[in-house]
């Protein structure tokens, strides 16, 4: 297996000239190339537009005297504002936040209050869950958005031509965008992602993508994940043209598969996503013969899945990776299709994986363990938690809390997570928050969330209950208790009522008793 460590990576950024600003590097190449397509609001931008409007922006937020090292947060949905936005922060040397527009405002209140934004910009349609969020950690510079590209605060910003801007100084190991992923103590961890970390992640995309300048990406992945950003930062980086939809809905992601205008290559998504698209009546009808690589990650694909898809003709990639390794470190090849569908392919070049039994032992060939990662495209820690960065690393290994195993060439199969994490139509769910908010409930003594498998969305949480009353709680009453608490996709969908929940002998729930009696 092929290791690229930390410092060859550096020698890559410095041997670049343009690595600091990706953007200057198209436009010298070709500024009246695609550049990206928001497919919603039908409005396409070449380089040079492109270019534009980030510089435009830039000069926006100079002007709030928002610089190198000030966070700027935004909440939306997909579009090209996100883009802009982002490339417009980091082109001033700020820090660019992306907010989840799932969660609810005391959720985004805590994120807000942690990495403290110097303007946050939002897509009008929150306009309301902006106004719920604590005032007391919103900043002065409030940005609005209109996603179709009408009158609005961002629009207005852009609406003068403005002088070149130079792209700020930067070195590789520059913060430029902290990416929030919730822990298994509920509280959202802000992740922090340097040059080095965004250029190992658009070069490891890239090689297993099969990308080109002549490609054509469909991203409908949500911006506020490293999913969808990964995407952004391969386009960006090697000038692929890039086609966005505000969010996944089967029937026009099929119509933009199937549309030899648009002659879509590559696209990615979670099993929810394929399984959605299959129960389409026009599935039959979809030319898929334009897409060259399809990959699929955030949780293991059913085989039936997979096997369903090939005979479309389709081989679904599997991908593994993390926020704390800025996406994907491990690819299927087709070359391993499908002989071996069900790994996620060995460790890509800018990224190390090994799995250990123990903390000093790695484990064998076929061996189950722990799987650990290390290399340019992980994260230095957590912003704001140097307690949580310790407890994470080993050296300058990531331990990911996945359980795997590796075969005799190093392809990874994702076994399970030792946490109690799941995952819900490739949402992360992390049952202490979500059995923090339902304690609150006057007739729950004690409970315990678990995944169980649902043919939809892949997971869904089931919540064990032990009532005061002895009578059990029905599905409305906890979806009553997670209203204006939690996002829609942590709430549980099946309500389990037991007299006690089952403990060891120190006190812990062993909700491994709980996933063989109800998963």
């Amino acid at each position: 297996m092929y290791h690229q460590n930390s410092n060859e990576v550096a020698a890559v950024t410095h041997a670049d000239p343009l690595y600091n600003d990706w953007i200057h590097q198209q436009l010298r190449v070709q500024p009246d190339g695609l550049a990206l397509y928001d497919l919603t609001a039908d409005r396409p931008f070449t380089w040079r537009e492109f270019n534009t409007r980030i510089d435009a922006l830039a000069h926006r937020l100079t002007t709030e005297n928002i610089g190198a090292g000030d966070r700027v947060a935004y909440l939306g949905l997909n579009s090209s504002d996100v883009v802009e936005i982002f490339y417009a922060t980091i082109r001033i040397g700020a820090v660019y936040v992306p907010l989840n527009f799932r969660l609810t405002s005391p959720e985004l209140s805590f994120i807000i209050g942690d990495c403290t934004p110097s303007a946050v910009l939002f897509d009008r349609a929150f306009e309301a869950v902006i106004k719920e969020i604590d005032a007391s950690v919103l900043p002065p510079v409030l940005i609005d958005t209109a996603l179709d590209g009408s009158e609005s605060g961002y629009e207005k910003s852009l609406m003068w031509d403005q002088p070149a801007i130079a792209p700020a100084a930067a070195t590789a190991d520059t913060l430029s965008m902290i990416m929030y992923s919730s822990g298994t103590t509920g509280k959202p961890k802000g992740v922090m992602y340097t040059r080095r970390m965004m250029l190992a992640s658009a070069l490891n995309l890239l090689q297993p993508s099969e990308a080109s300048p002549n490609s054509r990406v469909l991203n409908v992945m949500p911006l506020f994940h490293i999913g969808g950003m990964q995407f952004v930062l391969m386009a960006v980086k090697f000038g692929i043209p890039q086609l966005m939809m505000r969010s996944f809905d089967p029937g026009a992601m099929l119509g933009a598969i199937n549309d030899p205008n648009l002659a879509i290559t590559n696209i990615g998504g979670v099993p929810a996503m394929w399984s959605a698209m299959s129960l389409m009546p026009n599935i039959s009808d979809i030319d898929f013969s334009r897409l060259r690589v399809a990959a699929t990650g955030a949780e293991s694909v059913p085989e039936p899945m997979l096997k369903e898809w090939q005979e479309r003709g389709i081989l679904l990639q599997e991908v593994y990776g993390m926020t704390e390794t800025s996406g994907v470190v491990c690819m299927a090849q087709k070359a391993d299709l499908p002989e071996h569908m069900g790994y996620a392919g060995r460790a890509l070049p800018y990224g190390d994986v090994k799995v250990m039994k123990s903390e000093t032992e790695e484990a064998v060939p076929g061996e189950l363990g722990e799987i650990w990662m290390r290399g340019a495209s992980v994260t230095p820690g957590y912003w704001n938690r140097p307690d949580a960065t310790a407890e994470a690393f080993v050296g300058d290994w990531l331990k990911s809390g996945d359980i795997g195993r590796r075969d005799e060439t190093g392809r990874l199969s994702v076994e399970d997570r030792i946490k109690d994490m799941y995952i819900s139509g490739g949402e992360n769910v992390y049952p202490a928050e979500v059995e923090s908010v339902l304690m609150a409930h006057p007739d729950i003594r004690e409970i315990a969330i678990i995944g169980v498998p649902d043919p939809k969305w892949g997971e869904v949480g089931c919540a064990v209950v032990a009532t005061i009353s002895g009578e059990p709680l029905s599905v409305e009453a906890i979806h009553q208790q997670c209203e204006g608490n939690l996002a829609r996709f942590k709430w549980p969908q099946q309500v389990a009522h037991t007299d006690a929940l089952p403990r060891n002998s120190t006190g812990k729930v062993q909700k491994f008793v709980l996933r063989q009696e109800y998963a």
